[in-house]
């Protein structure tokens, strides 16, 4: 058995072959191991995996049963194959530590040499290194000496080239210093048109070159006396020549331009610009343009702009002419652009004196004939225009002027400020612009006044004999306030503003324009308002004349009856038209103050205190208005208030107040005076209702019911009361104080009220007055004097019953 097992060991170990080899690369257990059990264990087919599987549970099914069977048969060999491939890998194990050992030892060896080496490579590009910095040293040291040799040569050949040249100018120069005037032995090079601009090269350089010598000679001259005359002949003759030259290439250039040969004409103008840099070839080529020579041009300019009568134009048609004049110019210089920048070589240049020449020369013209400055010590008349003209025709001129100015701009003008230039033409206008201005305001303002008035006139003649006082108030209707004369007066200073607006570039200046105008419109509708209330006033005046007649004259009968007619309707018509006045002089205020926000006020910003200093004129003008308004409404409640006195002491009757005792029924309706003074006072007050308005109203409203308080009372105190006539009394109170409710005025209701209450003191027995008086304190002072006019006062012995309540 022993034998068996060895020989199964020794041929198993005789099979197992492993080398080192097998476990490079891609190395895989799996394979390894399929390869060692391969010839011990047979290879079985997937398929009969399962029953496989099967057999070798019934196998174990079977052992376990005690069949003496083994369950792997090949145990025994895999377990010696196992065995000496452990020992295999042991011994390959220590092959591979073995080698892994000697690679060691001579990669440390390699190592060292290749350290070695290294450092001696190291010593080797070092020294490398520093050859190629000597070596580049050198370089740069050769390259430098090549470069100094180089100039050196450059320089000796610019030296030896300048001193050909110069040899050849001295000997030009030579020929041109022989004498005076003598010009016909210089070379044939100054007179060969073929060579032109070379000659006029040399020509310059040599007029360069003698007039430094004569500076400098001229300098040498102050120590020397005996210094020679130098190249004065040269210079003289050079300059000659120059002219002559100058000359000859102007001809052949207006040749060229007359025949339109541009190819010539800048050929010209190149060789020209070596004469103070051609500036001689521009202004010949633009004074030779035919907008600046021919005469006819500048007359069709006139006529184009200014019509036929020039005395006559209007603002619109000199705006339609100069947008037309100002385009054909535009067009005219856009031509000249395209010739000039194909001519000159510094055609921005040539451009700059074009623009210039137009603007000072042919727009100056135009400018003077148009604009004719007119004298503030003699204004132009309103029918030739007046001021407004003049301002209008400059507005439109300036406008239209810096619209060309930027076209002329955008077409080309080199370095010329053409801003700068515009500004300047229109410089005498502008410096007295908002005196005129305001001289304008003045004189259309004084000319609406006398139209005004005019027209005043033409009515009331037209009215015909119809009364004097009939024909005045006529009159007077005429020439009340009007709210669209203001509107007008402030489209004038709309107007001006707008101008201000264009002349002012800069916000001070402007602001300063600005107010001075505002200001004229301010002073305008304070006049205005405050005439036209002081004519409103008038008819109150002539209704209190009217008055005073009647008062004087006649005092019963139909012609007294008349007069005093006569004066009430005119005292109510006379309010009506002040009335009428004040409103309109109020929306006219609201008109003014409207302009000034919307406006005036954004404009005034700029400038510290300007805007305080218009509001506060704003408020010092209206303030003549308010005087005069206020004086006007005292007049009015004068009217009012000498008409009520007159109806109460026509229609108040005696026995109005004192009525019989033996009327069974009191009358409880108020009396025909106090019905004839409400309905008068309601009539002739709905204008004020209207006219007035916040606190105007009701400081007015306030002092008429005041005085109507007080004129009642002194009416009243000449009558005597009984009972009956007490409660007839109550009843008109009452009516009264319904009427002057509608007021609004608190002060003025609560006093008759009172009156009401103190009415009462007619009504009560005499031995009630006591009690009524003390249980009212407010009405002592007028219960006393009330208490008198009862009938009964001395009969019933009231004053002394009463002292005690006095005392």
């Amino acid at each position: 058995m022993k034998d068996a097992t060895t020989t199964t060991q020794k041929s198993a170990s005789s099979h197992l072959i492993l080398d080192v080899d097998d476990f490079k690369g891609d190395f895989s257990f799996d394979a390894l191991f399929g390869n060692l059990v391969s010839e011990t264990l047979p290879s079985f087919k997937l398929e009969e995996a399962d029953s496989e599987a099967n057999d070798s549970m019934q196998n174990a099914t079977k052992y376990s049963q005690g069949t003496s069977s083994p369950l792997f048969p090949d145990v025994e060999k895999l377990l010696l194959l196992f065995k000496d491939s452990c020992k295999e890998l042991v011994e390959l194990r220590k092959q591979v530590d073995g080698r892994v050992h000697n690679l060691k030892k001579d990669v440390a060896v390699q190592d060292k040499k290749h350290r070695k080496t290294l450092a001696e490579l190291e010593k080797g590009v070092d020294g490398l290194f520093e050859s190629f910095a000597r070596l580049d040293s050198r370089i740069s040291s050769v390259g430098q000496t090549a470069a100094k040799i180089g100039d050196h040569l450059q320089s000796a050949d610019a030296q030896r080239e300048t001193a050909s040249q110069t040899i050849e100018l001295i000997k030009y120069l030579m020929e041109f210093n022989s004498s005076p005037g003598d010009l016909l032995e210089i070379s044939p090079l100054f007179s060969d048109d073929s060579r032109v601009a070379e000659a006029a090269s040399i020509a310059q350089k040599l007029r360069s070159f003698a007039e430094e010598d004569i500076g400098r000679q001229g300098i040498s001259a102050v120590g020397n006396a005996t210094a020679s005359k130098g190249l004065e002949v040269a210079v003289a003759n050079l300059q000659d020549y120059c002219n002559e030259l100058e000359n000859r290439l102007l001809s052949r250039f207006d040749a060229a331009s007359q025949k339109r040969e541009l190819t010539g004409m800048a050929e010209c103008a190149k060789i020209l610009s070596q004469f103070n840099r051609g500036t001689s070839a521009m202004q010949h080529y633009v004074a030779t343009r035919p907008m600046f020579i021919d005469i006819e041009v500048m007359n069709a300019d006139t006529r184009l702009v200014l019509g036929d009568q020039a005395a006559e134009a209007s603002p619109s048609n000199v705006a339609s002419g100069l947008s037309s004049l100002y385009k054909e110019i535009t067009d005219t210089v856009r031509k000249e652009a395209a010739t000039i920048a194909a001519v000159f070589p510094s055609p921005s240049e040539v451009m700059s004196i074009l623009v210039q020449r137009v603007l000072e020369q042919r727009i100056t013209s135009l400018l003077d004939k148009l604009l004719v400055k007119p004298s503030l010590m003699n204004l132009p008349s309103m029918g030739e225009g007046g001021l407004l003209s003049y301002l209008r025709i400059l507005a439109v001129a300036y406008e239209k002027t810096q619209e060309l100015a930027s076209d002329l701009r955008a077409v080309g003008s080199g370095d010329l400020d053409v801003e700068g230039l515009t500004e300047s033409l229109f410089s005498s206008h502008k410096d007295e612009y908002p005196e005129y201005e305001q001289a304008s305001l003045r004189q259309l303002y004084k000319a609406k006044m006398e139209e005004l008035q005019a027209e005043g006139h033409r009515i009331s003649d037209s009215s015909g004999t119809i009364g004097r006082s009939k024909g005045s108030s006529i009159a007077s209707s005429q020439h009340q306030l009007s709210v669209t004369v203001v509107t007008e007066f402030v489209r004038w200073n709309e107007e001006a503003i707008s101008r201000c607006n264009l002349f002012s570039s800069q916000p001070a200046t402007l602001a300063t324009y600005v107010k001075a105008v505002f200001t004229c419109l301010l002073d305008q509708i304070s006049q205005y308002i405050a005439n036209g209330l002081e004519r409103a006033r008038e008819s109150l005046t002539e209704a209190a004349n009217l008055r005073e007649k009647f008062v004087l004259g006649t005092s019963v009968g139909r012609r007294a009856t008349s007069a005093a007619e006569t004066a009430a309707a005119a005292g109510e018509s006379g309010f009506r038209t002040f009335m009428v006045a004040v409103q309109r002089s109020g929306s006219s205020v609201a008109v003014i103050q409207q302009y000034f926000a919307n406006s005036i006020s954004r404009l005034l910003l700029p400038v510290d205190g300007a805007h305080a200093a218009s509001c506060e004129e704003m408020a010092t003008a209206m303030s003549r208005g308010e005087a005069a308004a206020y004086k006007g409404l005292q007049q009015c409640i004068e009217t009012v208030m000498a008409e009520v006195e007159r109806l109460l002491s026509s229609e108040q009757k005696a026995t109005d107040y004192r009525l019989p005792d033996d009327e069974m029924l009191p009358d409880h309706r108020a009396t025909n005076a106090c019905s004839r003074v409400v309905n008068y006072l309601s009539r002739v007050l709905e204008s004020a209702f209207t006219a007035l308005e916040g606190l105007n109203k009701q400081a007015f409203l306030t002092e008429l019911g005041n005085r109507l308080h007080k004129v009642l009372l002194n009416h009243w105190h000449k009558f005597t009361f009984n009972p009956s006539g007490g409660l007839r009394l109550k009843r008109d109170i009452t009516e009264y104080g319904e009427f002057v409710r509608i007021f609004n005025t608190p002060s003025v209701d609560e006093k008759f009220e009172l009156l009401g209450i103190t009415a009462n003191v007619f009504i009560v027995a005499p031995e009630s007055l006591s009690t009524l008086v003390e249980g009212t304190p407010s009405i002592r002072k007028d219960a006393q004097r009330f208490i008198q006019l009862r009938d009964d006062y001395k009969s019933a012995k009231l004053a002394s019953k009463l002292s005690s309540l006095w005392a």
